[in-house]
């Protein structure tokens, strides 16, 4: 996915019109998905930095589905195409993120769990991720979301490393070594999310609110 429109040094603001814009793409996916198998029962999120007010992010929009069975290729293709998405590409064969996500936690799991589908809408500033229903990444993009936007200091926190990588990475081929980092970053503040899912009252829904 190398390209100059994903360079990680470009950070802006925070724009409140990210929401409503995450929100129609969303509703759009969802229709387009129509009667595919597991489409019923899928949960439609807007995940990743722009998701959350007072972040500063990339002007890609992150949305995400998780739905079970993970749809191929062959079967997005025609739904996705026609709103503009097209299948991404690694920079590299074990490109992280792509076709599948980095294991984490200490849970026993399937392999399978972390397939993923990847697609990017580049006119539309929109990376959309396909995820399967039992897929811990799945979950924990939106906790971390939900974290994030219920945690000012731990908000700073992150800003900091998003701006610090940013520098380090500026001028590179690609932005493996960006998604690696955060990953770092993820891994370390994981118990802090995790429960604080578990004992906050405002982690509704153990903090899988899809919007």
């Amino acid at each position: 996915m190398a390209d100059s429109d994903d360079n990680p040094a470009l950070l802006v603001e925070h724009d409140p019109a990210w929401t409503a814009r995450a929100a129609r793409c969303l509703d759009e996916i969802r229709a387009a998905l129509g009667d595919l198998a597991g489409a019923v029962g899928a949960e439609f999120d807007h995940i990743g930095s722009t998701s959350v007010p007072g972040l500063v992010a990339k002007p890609f929009l992150d949305l995400q589905v998780r739905i079970l069975p993970l749809p191929s290729h062959l079967e997005l293709a025609p739904r996705l195409g026609p709103l503009g998405f097209e299948r991404a590409r690694g920079a590299r064969p074990d490109s992280p993120g792509v076709d599948r996500d980095i294991p984490r936690g200490d849970e026993v799991l399937p392999d399978e769990v972390w397939e993923k589908r990847l697609y990017v809408a580049r006119e539309r500033s929109v990376i959309l991720h396909l995820r399967r229903s039992d897929s811990p990444w799945g979950r924990y993009t939106v906790l971390f979301r939900e974290w994030l936007r219920a945690r000012p200091e731990a908000r700073q926190r992150y800003e900091l490393t998003k701006r610090a990588l940013s520098e380090q990475n500026v001028g590179k081929p690609d932005y493996d070594e960006y998604t690696r980092a955060k990953t770092a970053f993820l891994d370390e503040v994981q118990p802090e999310f995790t429960t604080w899912a578990q004992t906050d009252r405002n982690a509704t829904n153990d903090g899988l609110s899809s919007t």
